[in-house]
């Protein structure tokens, strides 16, 4: 490339961004740092300011989602660039970071070479995904289609998780979904607390909002 790329670094931890910093230094002619932001507030300034060919943003910062974030630029800048840069090496996190809107998905275990790689090919137009991450959703899809998932399993829900879901959507309480699956009250209410954690969701009317938005139970 002619120019180096222009990159705006989000992260909540001033020493991840130091060392970003310091791991593009020697790739300085392919990519540099325009700006860093710590926040949501700060991600969304800076990209507004510096319009970055992509921003490298972590799925946390602090009290703000990363993946909302996303979201808010794309908002704005619809052909903004996004990829995340993140040590949530989880699945739910991939798939949910694809649906927000970003062109990529990457561990802080690459190196300052396979960073530039990477960038350069979302300049170019191509979706990027950590090898690590590559063959787990190869194998998801593979499963996918075998029909050995349930509606939820791409957010990383459990089947159990899956099925009191399916209750809420039904309107059905606490008491009647634990009758249904022959459980107890309590065990519901575990099995709801990790799923409101799984689909960052705060209440019951939240998850069915959001297991009507993704489509899982028809």
């Amino acid at each position: 490339m002619d120019q180096p790329l222009r990159l705006v670094l989000v992260d909540d931890h001033q020493i991840v961004l130091d060392g970003l910093r310091s791991m593009l230094k020697p790739h300085a002619r392919a990519a540099t740092v325009v700006a860093v932001a710590t926040d949501a507030d700060g991600a969304l300034s800076a990209v507004a300011e510096y319009a970055p060919d992509i921003v490298l943003l972590d799925v946390r910062l602090g009290q703000d989602s990363g993946l909302e974030v996303c979201e808010k630029i794309l908002e704005r800048s619809p052909e903004q660039r996004i990829v995340f840069l993140t040590v949530y090496d989880d699945e739910q996190y991939l798939y949910r970071a694809l649906r927000a809107g970003a062109v990529g998905y990457l561990l802080k275990r690459v190196t300052g070479k396979e960073l530039v790689a990477h960038l350069e090919a979302v300049h170019a137009g191509t979706v990027v995904i950590d090898p690590t991450l590559a063959g787990q959703v190869a194998l998801s899809a593979a499963r996918l289609q075998s029909g050995e998932f349930w509606p939820g399993a791409h957010l990383g829900l459990t089947r159990r998780e899956s099925e009191v879901l399916a209750g809420l959507v039904s309107g059905r309480s606490n008491r009647d979904i634990a009758a249904d699956l022959v459980l107890s009250s309590d065990t519901i209410k575990t099995h709801l607390r990790s799923m409101y954690r799984k689909l960052a969701v705060s209440d019951r009317s939240q998850a069915v909002a959001a297991a009507l938005r993704e489509g899982l139970f028809r």
